[in-house]
């Protein structure tokens, strides 16, 4: 199964004006890095933007969900019914 079809790029929004571009710079603290819209200026914390953008990230993820439990469910049907494409016996509909 080839994992890389499940990749996603989620762009993020700027909960203010909807623009998609930032600029970042180091925070006070180095692990803090702070996002600054291209569009209205106002600025963020990567985490306060990802948190914002939460729901898009989740619907997002919920598409992956499911289009995964659809391919392992005929991946596995596919290997069940070629495990046993010799019996008679067992039959996979």
């Amino acid at each position: 199964m080839n994992m890389d079809k499940y990749n996603r790029e989620v762009s993020l929004l700027c909960p203010t004006c909807g623009c998609t571009d930032f600029s970042y710079r180091e925070g006070v603290e180095e692990s803090i890095e702070m996002m600054m819209c291209a569009s209205c200026n106002r600025i963020f914390t990567k985490d306060e933007l990802i948190r914002e953008n939460g729901e898009n990230i989740d619907e997002h993820l919920s598409e992956i969900k499911k289009e995964l439990t659809e391919d392992i469910v005929d991946e596995f049907s596919r290997s069940l019914k070629k495990a046993f494409s010799g019996s008679k016996y067992i039959r996979i509909k």
